[in-house]
């Protein structure tokens, strides 16, 4: 596991925040809080322009962690071809809820996983609301960072993960 040491980001790199997708370093403050001074990472959320900031020595408190290698965008599309896979039998809201705190960790593996399992479900039965609304931001977080990682326009990446998942 990578310390914070590890993870260091400047003005400009681009990050993912869990559950929020591909936030962008757009300036790195000092703040005197009580007698020390904090040292925090002021992103931008790309999707929403909603302005955040992360205290430095808490940036692997709060799972963020910088955009996925070429080996790991490799890795993430081998999840989604996966077939073989045992869907999850549980009741819709135990599956949902699962799916939840997939989503919440911020990998791009376990977001990969949902995108996978809820378009395989989707083959067998109608999604409920919720399921849709996951499979969306599953989608979402996932064709953010792919188009990224790979420097390719997001639609590009909504094209491949559609064809992936053709029926």
């Amino acid at each position: 596991m990578a310390t914070e040491e590890d993870i260091r980001f400047d003005v400009g790199d681009k990050a993912v925040y869990p559950a929020q997708g591909v936030a962008e370093v757009v300036g790195i403050d000092s703040k005197q809080i009580m007698d020390a001074s904090q040292t925090f990472y002021v992103m931008r959320v790309l999707d929403s322009e909603e302005k955040i900031m992360i205290p430095v020595e808490n940036v692997e408190n709060v799972g963020l962690r910088p955009i996925i290698s070429d080996r790991e965008v490799e890795e993430v599309y081998d999840i989604m071809r996966e077939r073989d896979v045992d869907l999850n039998t549980q009741t819709w809201n135990r599956r949902y809820r699962a799916y939840v705190e997939k989503i919440k960790t911020g990998s791009a593996f376990e977001i990969a996983e949902v995108l996978r399992d809820l378009h395989l479900l989707e083959f067998e039965k109608s999604l409920s609301f919720g399921e849709r609304k996951m499979l969306d931001t599953a989608e979402r977080l996932l064709v953010q960072e792919l188009a990224i990682a790979k420097g390719v326009p997001e639609a590009e990446i909504l094209e491949e993960i559609e064809h992936i998942f053709a029926g």
